[in-house]
């Protein structure tokens, strides 16, 4: 006899605040209609946007109702296939929702969710939606390629690293701008790192000779001003509030906007098996864990992606050398 499914654990909250908001609950699981699926989630990531919204800081979801669930980006396990058969029971699939992903099952449309490669790990595919489609739509719109000299800032957080990593693909010579220590990390991605602060325009024009024609700003403190400085044209320069506009667009859950998720994510899934990038996950945490991890995440000092799994191996907290690094500064 097929197992039935009636029941998940969620995170959701009542009112708008900080991680002290978020509660675990039990919440029935619906039917899947004919084109839907219901996925046990494996892992699902965190970002910033999530902590906006949250705290209502964001004002495009000011009219959202309460309770409101959590998290958008995931990655599991087929337990009920679509009544179509696109995907078949035990199919390890990558997806996304408009709000709800911090779970252990997900009744999602199968217009949300692509196949995960089998050598892109659990970890790197739960976190994979909203900060690699970001980053892919962020490149696509500059339509960066091998004639291009890149800045991107925050190089070393999840959005600026697959920017990075992928403008170097496509050919582009990129400077990432960080603090002292993320140089090594960027080194070892094939970026060139350049120190934020005082004379940094004077540091990029150092590694970049012949001019700047884009610029990426994830950070969001003079970025317009560098870009003007550097000769920037204006259509080549994305602010860090043209990014959040994007991350909310890809919120969306009318049919074109997940479609064109899905088709981003498709290609991201098989840039990442490609080894065309890689996301580091700096923090895996317990899904119970989750108000630790969005700390964690709020400290604005984590490299890549932090990440919430559903059954972790084990749940002792190991130390970071992060943190280790920072106790000595």
């Amino acid at each position: 006899m097929a197992k039935t499914y009636s029941d998940t654990m969620v995170v959701e909250y009542d009112r708008n605040g900080d991680v002290d908001v978020l509660e675990k609950r039990t919440r029935p699981l619906r039917t899947p209609e004919r084109d839907e699926v219901i996925v046990e989630v494996v892992a699902t990531g965190i970002s910033h946007i999530d902590g906006f919204i949250r705290s209502g800081r964001e004002e495009a979801w000011a009219d959202e109702p309460f309770p409101r669930a959590s998290g958008s980006d995931f990655a599991g396990i087929v337990v009920v296939p679509d009544a179509a058969g696109r995907f078949r029971r035990g199919a390890e699939v990558i997806g996304h929702v408009r709000t709800g992903a911090h779970a252990e099952y997900l009744v999602v449309p199968t217009a949300a969710v692509v196949p995960k490669p089998p050598h892109v790990a659990w970890e790197v595919a739960g976190g994979l939606y909203l900060a690699g489609v970001t980053a892919l739509d962020t490149l696509d719109d500059l339509r960066v390629g091998d004639t291009d000299t890149v800045v991107v800032s925050a190089a070393a957080g999840a959005v600026g690293s697959i920017e990075a990593q992928l403008a170097k693909h496509r050919g582009a010579r990129v400077i990432g701008t960080c603090g002292d220590r993320n140089f090594d990390y960027l080194r070892q991605l094939g970026i060139k790192p350049v120190r934020y602060g005082d004379g940094i325009e004077d540091r990029i024009r150092e590694h970049a000779p012949n001019g700047v024609t884009c610029l990426i700003d994830n950070f969001g403190q003079d970025g317009r001003a560098l870009a003007e400085s550097l000769g920037v044209p204006p259509s080549r320069y994305r602010s860090s509030a043209d990014r959040r506009d994007t991350e909310l667009r890809l919120l969306q859950d009318d049919p074109e906007t997940v479609a064109h998720g899905s088709a981003q994510l498709a290609r991201l899934a098989q840039l990442a098996d490609e080894r065309a990038f890689t996301l580091l996950i700096s923090g895996f945490y317990p899904l119970d864990e989750i108000a630790y991890a969005y700390d964690d995440l709020q400290n604005l000092h984590s490299r890549g992606k932090i990440v919430l799994g559903t059954h972790p191996v084990t749940t002792y907290r190991t130390l970071k050398a992060r943190d280790v690094q920072e106790a000595r500064d």
